[in-house]
């Protein structure tokens, strides 16, 4: 049984050793015996500047586990016994944003313990009631990434899922590994096909009339012709130069369980869906490529490295095969299984605005806009340097509600600004260094986003100077679309 969470929420769960209350009201209780006492251990999604990340946090008391959720959406075992697991779902709560928009308009910084006590009390009581209706669209946000192939060089670290540990069973609405793995596959076979298919030497088995090519398979010529009395064929193997390689047969396998999946499941692929026009595009280069192959061939398949793309392409490929068995009927399936995984929700968001300031920026090139650099400890999301600007931006999905936090965040943006390396970074602007503060809009928000750099039209906070924030739209999916 499953214990649903949104990101950071707190669930408390009593603790029990009566069976029959378990059964009784399971969604309420966590079981342990005096022989083996409960135990959970959170899984570390990464280890960064000599810091663990777990995947959630937990505290437990003598009848009470309390379980914390972070910034990190997927599904994992809770207990070590895998009688239970925990689903953190991507449901930002829209109060925080709005909390922080209020908090970081207020212009007088020094206002009373007294104001400020109030003001979070107010905050952590409407962000406690919120309904949250509406669920962030994780792979809505993937693909919007993926369309950028500068950005998408970042996303190897996006996903972490352990294939080794026992598979949870879920339902294909709770299942975010799925497309999540496709959108990269498909991708990436784009990336092939707009630079053309592979060619190279494959074997090919033919049964030819009146002429011999290659070597004669004799076991299989007796077999299909001389027992039959064909003497005037012959089953020969022989090399072709061309398309119709194992690498590719085995990317078109992939590619018709991708098809299959998107047509069954349409809960992140509506028909408008650009990952429609995807699939449109790269069909047509497959449609002389056969796909019957034995995929334990492609785990021998030496992969060349001016064709990169084909090996991130065949890895991400035997993983979605996995997904399903083998079995391309599992993609109708309601109910499957998945191994734990995990999606660092903090990057992806930190990704999709960076690929729609390449949209809303074209003229910028990769290396003006610097992404992750690092100094003296710290790592600024971007340092967006042109000839004439200079800008330190950060992407705030952990957004925090509280006064004083706010404002903590507000000055480690202002104080990356001042750092040397910074400064000194080219070009070198004698004027003071612009801050931008990009979070996500409160979820229901439909205004388009604008993030031209040339036309700073950013709402400037007001308590500090050259400090700026913008809300921009995240893709959302309605719960009537998920049931």
């Amino acid at each position: 049984m499953g214990i649903f969470l949104k990101e950071h929420i707190v669930s408390k769960l009593k603790i029990t050793s009566d069976n029959n209350l378990l059964i009784a009201k399971r969604g309420n209780y966590l079981l342990h015996t005096s022989e083996e006492k409960l135990g959970i251990i959170p899984r570390i999604f990464k280890k960064e500047r000599g810091k663990d990340y777990p995947c959630y946090r937990h505290t437990i008391t003598e009848n009470e586990i309390k379980i914390i959720s972070d910034y990190f959406v997927g599904i994992d075992w809770l207990t070590n016994d895998k009688s239970r697991f925990i689903q953190v779902e991507p449901k930002l709560n829209d109060k925080v944003v709005e909390s922080f928009e209020y908090v970081s308009d207020i212009d007088n910084e020094n206002i009373s313990e007294d104001e400020i006590n109030k003001l979070n009390t107010k905050a952590k009581d409407e962000i406690k009631h919120s309904s949250g209706e509406k669920e962030v669209d994780v792979i809505g946000m993937l693909m919007q990434i993926m369309s950028h192939p500068e950005v998408s060089k970042h996303t190897r670290n996006l996903l972490f899922v352990d294939w080794e540990d026992k598979e949870i069973e879920i339902t294909q609405r709770q299942d975010l590994l799925t497309p999540f793995l496709v959108v990269r596959f498909l991708n990436l076979l784009k990336d092939i096909v707009r630079k053309g298919l592979k060619k190279s030497y494959y074997k090919k088995q033919e049964n030819l009339r009146n002429r011999v090519k290659g070597k004669i398979l004799v076991g299989q010529q007796i077999k299909q012709n001389v027992f039959k009395n064909r003497l005037t064929n012959t089953v020969c193997e022989y090399q072709v130069f061309g398309e119709d390689s194992l690498e590719n047969r085995f990317l078109n396998k992939v590619f018709v369980f991708c098809t299959s999946y998107l047509e069954n499941n349409k809960i992140y692929f509506k028909e408008d869906n650009e990952i429609f026009w995807l699939i449109n595009y790269i069909r047509p280069s497959f449609e002389h490529i056969g796909y019957e192959i034995n995929v334990q061939e492609i785990k021998n398949y030496k992969h060349n490295p001016f064709f990169k793309e084909y090996k991130k392409a065949i890895t991400i490929g035997q993983q979605i095969l996995k997904r399903f068995s083998y079995n391309i009927t599992k993609t109708t399936e309601e109910k499957i299984s998945t191994p734990p995984f995990w999606i660092d929700m903090p990057k992806m968001f930190e990704l999709y605005v960076y690929a729609q300031l390449s949209k809303h920026n074209p003229e910028l090139q990769a290396k003006d806009f610097n992404y992750q650099f690092s100094t003296h400890g710290n790592a600024l999301d971007f340092l967006i340097c042109t000839v004439d600007k200079k800008i330190v931006v950060d992407a705030k999905y952990k957004l925090h509600y509280n006064y004083s936090q706010v404002h903590n965040d507000i000055r480690q943006v202002a104080g990356y600004a001042r750092l040397k390396k910074v400064k000194n970074q080219t070009p070198q602007l004698n004027e003071e260094i612009e801050c931008l503060i990009i979070y996500p809009k409160p979820i229901g928000s439909i205004s388009e986003n604008n993030l031209n750099l040339n036309s700073l039209q950013w709402d400037e906070i007001k308590a500090y100077h050259k400090v700026y924030k913008i809300g921009i739209n995240l893709p959302v999916i309605e719960y009537n679309e998920l049931i």
